[in-house]
C-alpha cells in the first residue's frame, strides 16, 4: 500500500533514511526515525546502492494503470445521465453489465462488473434499487380497496 504523502514528501523521506544510513545509523533505528519498516529501509538501501541518485525520484504507483481517464469518466457520466434507453436498452435501469457494455462500446476498454462498480463509486454514484410499484398507481383507489374489499376477502382466524 502506498504511504500517505505527496511525491515530494515521500522523496524527502527516502533521502532522510539514506542520509541516516550514511551517518552510520542501523536499519532499525533508521526505520524508527523515518517512519518506515526495517524491511523497507533494507530495500531502499539496496535500491540506492544499485540506482544511485535515480532512486530518490518519484515512483509511479504499483499496479495496473487506470483504464478510464478523468475526461473519459466525465463523458461516461454524461452518457449515463442521458439514460439507458438512449444507449439502446429497453428499460431505463442501469446495471453494472450495461455500464460495462457502454464503456466497451464508447471507449474500447473491457471491464468486469466489479471494476465498473469501483468506477461508479469513484464518480460519486451509488447503488439504487428501483421501486416495484407502477407509476400509474392510484394510491386513493388502493386505500379504498383495502378498507372496503380486503376485510371481506381476508380469511378469518
Amino acid at each position: 500500500m502506498r504511504p500517505v504523502g505527496t511525491t515530494k514528501q515521500l522523496e524527502q523521506r527516502r533521502r532522510k533514511a539514506i542520509s541516516l544510513l550514511k551517518q552510520g545509523c542501523g536499519i532499525r533505528e533508521t526505520a524508527r526515525l523515518s517512519g518506515a519498516s526495517p524491511g523497507t529501509i533494507s530495500d531502499w538501501k539496496k535500491a540506492w546502492q544499485k540506482q544511485g541518485e535515480k532512486f530518490f525520484q518519484a515512483h509511479s504507483p504499483p499496479g495496473r494503470k487506470p483504464g478510464l481517464s478523468d475526461k473519459q469518466k466525465g463523458k461516461l457520466e454524461k452518457l449515463l445521465l442521458k439514460g439507458a434507453r438512449n444507449s439502446g436498452y429497453p428499460t431505463e435501469l442501469w446495471t453494472l453489465q450495461r455500464v460495462a457494455e457502454v464503456i466497451q462500446k464508447h471507449f474500447g476498454i473491457d471491464y468486469v462488473s466489479s471494476g465498473v462498480w469501483y468506477i461508479l463509486k469513484g464518480m460519486g454514484w451509488s447503488c439504487q434499487k428501483p421501486e416495484r410499484r407502477a407509476r400509474e398507481r392510484d394510491e386513493q383507489a388502493v386505500a379504498m380497496w383495502r378498507k372496503q374489499h380486503w376485510p371481506r376477502i381476508k380469511k378469518s382466524p
